[in-house]
């Protein structure tokens, strides 16, 4: 779950990581009082969206009056904010965070995120804040210091330090860099995050260190552990189709291709998706259906991918494992019929009574394609694409 700077922020405070002061204003109006509350005579006005690159976008201001303030936090809200990370489609902006100015000396970068291969959380940190760190870990590697951290022990007080020094650090501005890396640290177990980084994070002039920008994902799994967290939640930031997945228990995600796929495992999808596009298609969406798929998560699976106007053919691609492929072939003719299914269809079926699931499909006078194999369950999606 992903949720926008501001309540990053408000997080953060929560565990005394500092933060500059700010308010989240959805009018012009509570712009300008956020404004006065924070006092000053220097302000950020910054758009709220779950996507990163606003500034590039023209989605965060310099405000050097309360007039100047109202009128930017106007032109933000209500805008379509395009970044590299919306697409072109952009984001509409409904709420704003409105910022007290700060006199930076320096922009770093710390993230923290799980390493599955190490199995330890990593903190990584450079001196390239305030930039893209994809690009610095593609054209600088040596510029980026890693720290892992093993979980049973959490961040000792040498790997901070040591963290701290890598980033050119020295007195005050040392010892303020500890206690974030520290705190920060904190926050990311804490609320079982499954990133948090900060971009940029700054060293004032005074030798304070802040999170100028907030960036916390949360791992969906162990939210039942955080009700606070959820009641973050910005469905207005999700796609649609993925919410109304979310509530048949069907891991979707929608893509930009045609076909429509419908695939039990995590890996069996990435892995059909992938095979797909080396046959020359697209794929409109990952969707897995689970261990369990039935008639009803079939019927659901297909309301949603059907939902999408781009879909143009749907692959069905079941292991039968726990489930036999001879439910899940049943689940697929009683779907197609109750909701009138009107593209092209392939299935490939393996595992568990894939026999017998191949009988039914022949008998069932209902139009499908069968494939005996991954590969030639791709090539005749994309074949049926071209008639």
């Amino acid at each position: 779950m992903k949720i926008h700077e501001y309540q990053g922020k408000e997080i953060l405070r929560k565990f005394n990581v500092p933060v500059p002061e700010g308010k989240v204003a959805f009018t012009p109006d509570e712009a300008v009082n956020a404004a006065k509350e924070i006092g000053g005579n220097l302000w950020v006005v910054k758009a709220q969206i779950h996507a990163g690159g606003r500034g590039k976008g023209g989605g965060v201001k310099i405000a050097k009056s309360l007039d100047e303030v109202k009128q930017l936090a106007g032109e933000l809200l209500g805008m379509t904010l395009i970044t590299h990370q919306t697409g072109p489609e952009g984001r509409l902006v409904k709420r704003i965070l409105i910022e007290q100015g700060v006199n930076i000396d320096k922009e770093l970068y710390v993230g923290i995120t799980l390493d599955r291969v190490q199995s330890k959380n990593v903190i990584m940190v450079s001196t390239e804040g305030g930039v893209e760190i994809e690009k610095v870990a593609e054209e600088n590697p040596e510029l980026i210091i890693k720290e892992a951290v093993d979980p049973a022990v959490g961040i000792q007080g040498y790997q901070a330090r040591k963290l701290a020094f890598g980033l050119g650090l020295e007195g005050t501005q040392f010892k303020n860099a500890v206690k974030f890396l520290t705190g920060l640290y904190k926050v990311y177990e804490a609320t079982d995050a499954s990133i948090a980084e900060i971009n940029p994070l700054v060293v004032t002039k005074e030798g304070n260190v802040i999170a100028l920008d907030a960036k916390i994902n949360f791992d969906d799994n162990a939210l039942y552990r955080h009700p606070d967290l959820v009641e973050y939640r910005d469905l207005d930031e999700e796609e649609p189709l993925e919410i109304e997945a979310s509530r048949f228990n069907l891991n979707y995600i929608k893509l930009d291709g045609n076909v429509g796929c419908m695939v039990n495992g995590a890996g069996l999808a990435m892995a059909t998706m992938d095979i797909i596009k080396l046959a020359g298609g697209e794929p409109a969406n990952f969707l897995d259906v689970g261990g369990g798929a039935n008639k009803e998560t079939v019927a659901n699976g297909f309301k949603i991918i059907l939902s999408d106007p781009n879909v143009k053919a749907i692959l069905i691609n079941i292991f039968g494992g726990i489930v036999r492929c001879d439910r899940v072939a049943q689940g697929v003719i009683d779907a197609v019929n109750e909701i009138k299914v009107t593209v092209p269809i392939v299935v490939r079926l393996e595992g568990t009574n894939a026999k017998e699931a191949g009988e039914l499909l022949d008998k069932s006078g209902l139009n499908f394609e069968v494939a005996v194999s991954l590969e030639d369950a791709a090539k005749k999606v994309t074949a049926v694409l071209k008639n």
